[in-house]
């Protein structure tokens, strides 16, 4: 149970920072356009590609396709 608090607290912790960086760099006035433009591209395809890996993972683990095991 106290492992759990840990990893959530800590989770919560790196969430709250990677917001605040996230934030601050498409906020810089002295970032070219381009650069913040070409950065959100990129991590948003980083995230769809994690959302896909995860939904993949997911349905494999539903079907479970073992012949020789009893269910």
């Amino acid at each position: 149970m106290g492992q759990k608090v840990a990893l959530v607290l800590i989770g919560l912790g790196v969430l709250a920072l990677a917001i605040w960086g996230i934030k601050d760099f498409f906020t810089q006035a002295d970032i070219p356009l381009l650069v913040r433009i070409a950065s959100g591209a990129i991590g948003a395809g980083v995230l769809v590609l994690i959302g896909i890996a995860i939904k993949d993972r997911l349905d494999k683990s539903k079907k479970g396709d073992f012949k020789e095991v009893e269910k």
